[in-house]
């Protein structure tokens, strides 16, 4: 029997610190644990085409400052910035019941061709528009080892291609440590939309060594 670990999950305070920070009493824990999950969910699904790597959370009592890493800020900030603000004033009337006000903040990520989430959703966007999925590994492994990784893994399980019958298929290239706790591995799971039904991809992307514990907005 296989025992699957998260990359990020396995390397935590060994490479990786937490993406959110905050303390709370436990008599208001549940409450703001699910108003950042609503947060993180609307977020990740209205800006999916931005390309979101992965979104910073810190909470103070009466404040929410939550950091979205993207490969296309343009797209979060809007013109004049009024798309950032058009979403704090949401998400401030609809999901904060805490009473606390949310602040956003952008940055852009300096590869996205090297964050796993934004090449995931690349997958799935080109899987969605009917695309052979043969081509879309290759043409992912090859853009993401020519921006500098050492190692990239996808794997895809459906019907692919409108298959009957659902099966897996995985391409490689490079090298992608599992246990070593100083490698430096971005993972992803996700899943494409299709008329013949859901997807599932998983990304893999090896970036190298690290020798010091870092943020991962770093």
């Amino acid at each position: 029997m296989g025992h699957k670990v998260h990359p990020t999950a396995h390397r935590m305070q060994v490479i990786y610190t937490w993406d959110s920070r905050w303390f709370s009493r436990l008599s208001t824990y549940r409450k703001k644990l699910a108003e950042e999950v609503l947060v993180r969910d609307y977020l990740q699904k209205k800006f999916k085409e931005a390309g979101v790597d992965h979104i910073l959370v810190e909470r103070s009592p009466r404040e929410m400052v939550v950091t979205l890493f993207v490969g296309k800020p343009g797209l979060v900030i809007g013109r004049g910035g009024q798309g950032a603000e058009e979403v704090r004033k949401f998400l401030n009337r609809r999901l904060m019941k805490s009473g606390a006000r949310v602040r956003i903040n952008v940055q852009e990520i300096k590869n996205p061709s090297l964050s796993a989430p934004v090449v995931l959703g690349q997958i799935a966007a080109d899987l969605e528009k009917r695309i052979p999925f043969r081509r879309v590994m290759k043409q992912t492994i090859a853009r993401v080892m020519k921006a500098g990784a050492q190692g990239v893994k996808v794997v895809l399980a459906g019907r692919l291609n409108g298959a009957e019958i659902a099966r897996r298929e995985k391409l490689a290239q490079g090298k992608i440590p599992l246990q070593t706790l100083r490698s430096d591995v971005s993972y992803s799971s996700g899943f494409a939309r299709t008329i013949f039904g859901s997807i599932g991809i998983k990304v893999w992307i090896y970036k190298g060594q690290v020798f010091h514990r870092t943020d991962l907005e770093e």
